[in-house]
């Protein structure tokens, strides 16, 4: 690889990992070529983009940034082959790792970048499955605002019939 390419190839990791709030580092050397190209075929269908760069490229790319985005963090990950999962969906690619794995002992996860935070290790797989998208973070947020809401209105209402009732007897009793 020349210098003008791996320049060219640092600039294009650089503007897809920087341009994404999520991705994570994997490990799928000892997978034969079928079972890469299931893991590829799946990665497509889920909306993941997955690549295969040199560490040092990667590191590169990731270094030019700012300290406080918090790369760093993922630097001791970047050793042996690396396979990146891009998505917009943060727990995507856990899940996709999940599956593949019921069948396969291999991708194992190296790291994962979630908004600033880092996770590092296969043992933080588990974690990232359990993590909320931000739909479903404000789903429960509105549902959390919602049910006093809905307890007074439905106390209001059952007040009302109440008293409506009460009414009513005395009505019957006084005529």
């Amino acid at each position: 690889m020349t210098r003008e390419e791996k320049s060219s190839a640092i600039d294009v990791l650089r503007e897809e990992l920087v341009g994404t709030s999520f991705f994570y580092f994997a490990d799928s050397s000892t997978l034969p070529v079928s079972k890469i190209n299931k893991l590829r075929r799946m990665c497509f269908e889920r909306g993941i983009t997955m690549k295969v760069a040199k560490n040092t490229l990667i590191r590169k790319a990731l270094e030019s940034e700012p300290q406080e985005k918090g790369y760093a963090g993922l630097f001791d990950s970047l050793h042996g082959p690396t396979t990146i999962m891009i998505s917009s969906n943060p727990k995507a690619p856990a899940l996709l790792l999940e599956e593949f794995r019921k069948t396969e002992e291999r991708p194992l996860l190296k790291a994962a970048y979630i908004d600033s935070s880092v996770y590092l290790g296969d043992e933080q797989l588990a974690t990232l499955v359990k993590l909320k998208s931000k739909e479903e973070m404000v789903g429960e947020i509105i549902g959390l605002l919602q049910s006093p809401a809905k307890r007074i209105a439905s106390q209001l209402t059952a007040t009302g019939s109440k008293i409506a009732g009460i009414v009513k007897t005395l009505e019957e009793r006084g005529a």
